[in-house]
């Protein structure tokens, strides 16, 4: 039996108490008794309030009042009723009697901590006056309101920005893999480095020369040590592993049978490389020996071959052991835009524009056009999707006025954003604290491991990187939940790194984890949404240029 339904049968008690049967005289019928020796709960408020059995944002000093069907035996108390938070820390109470003692008044005899999640249990060794017990146990839970000062102190959004990239940029030169520079797929990898997050981890270096966190000169020898790397690295017919050890060069398996060529990581990757030969442009031995490196290694790819014996689309893997069992089409819409314009950008081994019509478009099939929250959107599928979709290509691809047969980018992209603000703000699953200043969500560790989360998924995680990562298509928006992340929640979120991963204020859990794929786009589309640095430098590629052209998109840079 459950505290719920003894509250339920009490509303039953009351209703029939005061109600005949039949207007032919029949007697009202008798109040139901709890079982001999118990007794029963009758009535909860916390804050002179009822709703339920869970609250949130509640007060650091609240007042809880248990009332039951018989008077309490006072010295029951300190055993019967027990408070604790969630790693199982005893709060000591102060304890009042009202209603003839059959109400107990609680209240914690010190401030509780904000953000946190405490159970309250009234439990059957609770005695009534009589010597009886309460009959069945209840449970309270109680999650603390946000404290509301400032964690650190309030900076000029400019100065805001550059701190958010200073400190993200941390996690690509400090916690770069020593032996190869590679950016660690996690804080927790080790040796194993990512080929996509060392994409965006190579353009978050270059960020760091333009803002002066690092010299040119570090920055270009630093991505020499990368470029040399991969040099040597394991290839699958030009396509580097997802994983890869950072001392060995030697591909670390994703999943079983993913253990050879991942197509979309090496165009994150190349997306990165095309965006350093385009900054280290002198006309020195070194900087001339990096692009030409560069190249090769782009026109090694062979993005053709991914088209799974000549047919018109993209295949995401192919492993030396099992060929294509992943048998993964690359199908719009997701984050894989880029390696269609790459794959059609190349000059040994270019797709046809078929190949984009019929596999990344799927004949039009991407196209959306129903409007969610207030916002139509273009294309995808319900609500968006992750945010991750409309930020790991476009950390490189310029959406500015850019079109073509299926949508506009710059409207699909802002739609996308504003939808999942839009859905915060709505809240339509009560997640405490969802709102316009906390919102974003995307493929990010999670309380139970790692989730895509979305509007159509969504589990109370907001992820730092999906609103912040838009700060191109929704700056208000984003500047909005950056001040929340930074000056409310930064002694629980904003570490050595910058942000952890993910946090869930309705469960009280905070990720200790920081992740490339999560890092890099934070401080690549920071700088896009104030200097357009990458966009300027990736859209400047002749071949690129040439590419899209080939492929139907018009805009202004190209």
């Amino acid at each position: 039996m459950t505290a719920k339904y003894y509250l339920v049968l009490l509303l039953l008690i009351l209703a029939g108490s005061s109600c005949k049967k039949s207007d032919q005289g029949n007697p009202v019928d008798p109040p139901v008794e709890p079982p001999t020796g118990s007794f029963t709960f009758n009535e909860l408020k916390v804050n002179d309030l009822f709703s339920g059995f869970s609250y949130y944002s509640v007060n650091l000093k609240p007042t809880i009042k248990l009332s039951f069907s018989a008077a309490i035996d006072k010295s029951s108390v300190v055993n019967g009723i027990v408070m604790k938070d969630k790693g199982n820390n005893s709060v000591a109470l102060n304890v009042a009697f009202e209603n003839d003692d059959k109400t107990i008044v609680l209240s914690p005899a010190s401030s509780l901590q904000a953000i946190t999640m405490y159970f309250l249990d009234a439990q059957t060794n609770l005695k009534s006056t009589s010597g009886n017990k309460l009959l069945s146990p209840i449970t309270i839970n109680l999650v603390t309101t946000i404290d509301p000062a400032n964690k650190f102190p309030e900076i000029s959004d400019q100065e805001l920005l550059t701190k958010i990239q200073r400190q993200t940029f941390k996690y690509f030169w400090d916690f770069a893999h020593p032996a190869s520079g590679m950016a660690r797929e996690r804080n927790t990898s080790g040796n194993t480095v990512t080929s996509g997050g060392s994409g965006f981890g190579i353009m978050a270096i270059i960020t760091g020369v333009h803002r002066g966190f690092i010299t040119k000169a570090e920055g270009l020898s630093r991505i020499q040590k990368i470029v040399a790397f991969l040099k040597t690295a394991d290839r699958f017919h030009g396509a580097y592993a997802h994983w890869i050890d950072g001392n060995t060069g030697k591909a670390i398996a994703f999943s079983t049978k993913d253990n050879g060529g991942d197509l979309v990581e090496t165009s994150f990757l190349i997306q990165g490389l095309l965006t350093a030969r385009q900054y280290f442009n002198g006309s020195d031995q070194a900087e001339s020996s990096l692009r030409s490196d560069i190249n090769s290694i782009y026109n090694g790819v062979e993005w053709d071959w991914y088209r799974k014996d000549n047919s018109n689309t993209l295949y995401w893997h192919w492993s030396p052991n099992y060929n294509w069992d992943m048998n993964m089409p690359i199908r719009g819409w997701n984050e894989a835009l880029i390696t269609y314009v790459l794959a059609a950008s190349s000059t040994t081994h270019a797709i046809p524009k078929s190949v984009y019509d019929n596999g990344w478009a799927n004949n039009g099939n991407l196209k959306n056009g129903n409007s969610y929250y207030g916002v139509q959107l273009p294309l995808g599928p319900a609500s968006g999707g992750p945010l991750f979709f409309s930020h790991y290509s476009f950390l490189g691809i310029n959406p500015t006025g850019l079109s073509d047969a299926y949508a506009n980018y710059e409207t699909q992209n802002k739609a996308h954003a504003l939808i999942h603000y839009n859905y915060a703000k709505a809240n339509p699953k009560n997640f405490y604290g969802y709102g316009e200043d906390c919102w974003g969500l995307t493929a990010s560790d999670d309380i139970n491991g790692y989730l895509a989360h979305e509007p159509t998924n969504d589990n109370g995680v907001i992820s730092p990187t999906a609103a912040l990562s838009s700060f191109p298509y929704t700056p208000v928006e984003s500047m909005q939940a950056l001040k929340f992340f930074y000056y409310k929640l930064g002694d629980k979120i904003f570490k050595e790194y910058g942000f952890t991963d993910a946090f869930s204020l309705h469960d009280t859990w905070f990720a200790e984890s920081t992740l490339a794929i999560d890092q890099g786009p934070i401080i690549i589309m920071i700088e896009n949404y104030r200097s357009k640095l990458l966009w300027d430098l990736f859209m400047s590629c002749p071949e690129v240029k040439t590419g899209m052209k080939d492929l139907g998109f018009t805009g202004p840079n190209l």
